[in-house]
C-alpha cells in the first residue's frame, strides 16, 4: 500500500491523460487477472444466455412446452420461451444501457450479476408456460444490462496494442460455460436427481454468479477512464496510480512514459449523439450487424438439440453430440488471440460470417453422427470468431462519455431480432427442415458482410479516443 501511496503523491497527470497512461502500460499479470475477473462475471452470464437450446428438450418432455406452435407467435413451444429471455435482453439493453455511464461500471456490473443469478432461481421453478416465460423475461432484463457493462468495462481498461487479445480471453471465460451447460444437460435432463426434474437442476446453477460478485467487486476498480470522463479527477488518478503501482511491481521497474495522444474529453452528452455526424454511419453499421449476427449466433446456438433431431439423432444422442460441439467454443477463442491484433477487427467479422453461411449450409446435408458433429464444429467455431470479434469492435468505436448507451442501443437490436427470428427458426424448421434454417442464416450472414465491410471503420491498433474522433 504504501507503493500505491507513492505513486499517488507523484502523479500529476490530468485525468485527460488517464486514456494515454492506461495504453502505455505492459500487459501483466495484474490487467490479465482484471480482464479474467471481469470475464467470470460474464461466465454466469453466457450460460444463463446459451443454456436456453440445452435445456429446451427437457421442457418439452415435461410437458411445460411444446418443440413447435400451432400459430406463428403461440406462447407454449420453444420459440416463445426464447423469445421471451431475448425481450428481456432487448429491455435491459435498450433502457438500462445508460446506468453504466451514470452510476459507473462496476456498480451495473455487481447489480445486475445479482438480479438475474435471483431471477433464474425462481424461474427454475415453474410449472406452466407463462410463469416460466415471464421469470424469462426478468432474467433478460438483467443479463442484458450486464453484457454491455462488461465489454464496456473491458475495452476501457485493456491497453490499445492488446484490446483484441483481452476480448478474445474475455469470450474464452465466458464461453467455457458453454461446454458446462452442454454436460450438466446431457447428465442431468434425461434424469430426475432427488426427484427434481434435470432442466431444473441445469436452470439453478447461475446462482453461484451471486457468490463470486463481492469478491471480484472488490478486487477490480472502477474504469478510470470512465472517471475522468465524469469530471470526478482524483478518483481518477487515485484509481489509476493503484493499476500503475501493481503493473510496476509486476515489470520490477519504472514503466514506460506515455507518448502523446489524443486527451480524454470530461463533457456529458445524450444517446442523441451517436445519431449525429461523425456517427450516424457507425450507428447504421452496428444496427445491422446485431440484427444479422444474432440470427447466425442464435439460430444455432439456440436450437442445435433441436437442430441435430431434425438430421435424424435420438433426444439423448442430441444431447451429447450438442455437448461434443459445444466444447470447441470456449477453445476457439483461444485460437483467435494468435490474431486478435494483428488482423484488423472489421475483416475478421467479415471471415467469420462467410464461414458461418458455408459450415451452415453444409451442415444442413448431413446425416451420419461424425459429419454432424464435425460440421457443427466448424459452425461453432465460425460463430466463436464472429461473437468475440463484435462485441470487441461495437465497445471500441464511440467516446467514452457514451460508450455504455451507444453499445446498449445497438446491441438491443441484437436482442430484438432475436425474438422475432426464433419464431421464424421455429417456422423454416417445421415447413423446410434444417435447409430452410441455414439458408435464413446464410441470408442474415450476407447482410453482416455488406454491412461492416461497406461501413465499418478500422480500429485494431488504435487508442479508443483516436477511433472515437
Amino acid at each position: 500500500m504504501a507503493a500505491v501511496e507513492a505513486v499517488l503523491s507523484e502523479t500529476g497527470a490530468s485525468a485527460g491523460l488517464i486514456a494515454t497512461r492506461l495504453d502505455a502500460l505492459p500487459m501483466t499479470r495484474t490487467l490479465w487477472v482484471r480482464v479474467i475477473l471481469l470475464s467470470l462475471g460474464g461466465f454466469f452470464e453466457f450460460y444463463d444466455l446459451l443454456f436456453t437450446g440445452y435445456i429446451a428438450p427437457g421442457l418439452v418432455r415435461s410437458g411445460i412446452l411444446t418443440p413447435t406452435t400451432p400459430g406463428l407467435f403461440g406462447n407454449n413451444g420453444i420459440a416463445s420461451f426464447v423469445a421471451a429471455f431475448f425481450a428481456g435482453l432487448f429491455i435491459g439493453t435498450l433502457l438500462f444501457g445508460f446506468a453504466a455511464d451514470r452510476l459507473g461500471r462496476r456498480t451495473i456490473f455487481t447489480v445486475s450479476l445479482i438480479w438475474y443469478s435471483a431471477a433464474s432461481v425462481v424461474m427454475a421453478f415453474q410449472n406452466d408456460a407463462f410463469g416460466l416465460n415471464l421469470w424469462r423475461f426478468i432474467t433478460g432484463l438483467g443479463v442484458g444490462v450486464e453484457l454491455v457493462t462488461i465489454d464496456t468495462y473491458i475495452a476501457e481498461l485493456a491497453p490499445k496494442h492488446i484490446r483484441g487479445r483481452a476480448f478474445a480471453l474475455n469470450h474464452f471465460t465466458q464461453l467455457t460455460a458453454v461446454p458446462l451447460v452442454g454436460l450438466l444437460s446431457w447428465l442431468l435432463i434425461p434424469i430426475k436427481p432427488f426427484g427434481m426434474e434435470g432442466w431444473r437442476w441445469v436452470a439453478l446453477f447461475p446462482v453461484l454468479g451471486a457468490i463470486f460478485v463481492w469478491w471480484i467487486r472488490r478486487t477490480v476498480p472502477e474504469s478510470p477512464r470512465w472517471l475522468g470522463s465524469r469530471g470526478r479527477d482524483s478518483e481518477a488518478e487515485k484509481a489509476m496510480a493503484i493499476i500503475e503501482a501493481h503493473v510496476e511491481s509486476d515489470v520490477g521497474g519504472k514503466l514506460p512514459e506515455p507518448a502523446p495522444g489524443v486527451q480524454q474529453e470530461t463533457s456529458n452528452t445524450g444517446l442523441s449523439e451517436i445519431l449525429r455526424f461523425p456517427y450516424t454511419r457507425r450507428t447504421t453499421m452496428l444496427i445491422l450487424l446485431n440484427i444479422f449476427q444474432s440470427i447466425g449466433f442464435f439460430g444455432f446456438n439456440n436450437w442445435v438439440p433441436e437442430l441435430m433431431e431434425s438430421r435424424g439423432a435420438s433426444f439423448v444422442k442430441s444431447l451429447q453430440y450438442s455437448f461434443m460441439v459445444s466444447i470447441l467454443l470456449p477453445f476457439s477463442a483461444l485460437l483467435f488471440m494468435t490474431i486478435a491484433d494483428r488482423i484488423e477487427r472489421k475483416w475478421q467479422i467479415v471471415t467469420a460470417a462467410l464461414g458461418v453461411a458455408v459450415f451452415g449450409l453444409v451442415f444442413a446435408q448431413q446425416v451420419s453422427p461424425v459429419s454432424l458433429v464435425a460440421l457443427g464444429g466448424l459452425l461453432t467455431v465460425a460463430n466463436g470468431m464472429l461473437s468475440y470479434s463484435f462485441h470487441a469492435y461495437q465497445s471500441e468505436v464511440y467516446p467514452t462519455r457514451v460508450r455504455a448507451r451507444a453499445v446498449g442501443f445497438v446491441y438491443s437490436f441484437s436482442r430484438l431480432a432475436t425474438v422475432f427470428s426464433s419464431f421464424m427458426i421455429a417456422f423454416f424448421l417445421q415447413e423446410f427442415g434444417t435447409i430452410g434454417v441455414f439458408s435464413f442464416i446464410a441470408i442474415a450472414m450476407l447482410m453482416v458482410i455488406l454491412s461492416v465491410g461497406i461501413l465499418g471503420p478500422h480500429t485494431s491498433g488504435l487508442a479508443l479516443e483516436e477511433i472515437a474522433q
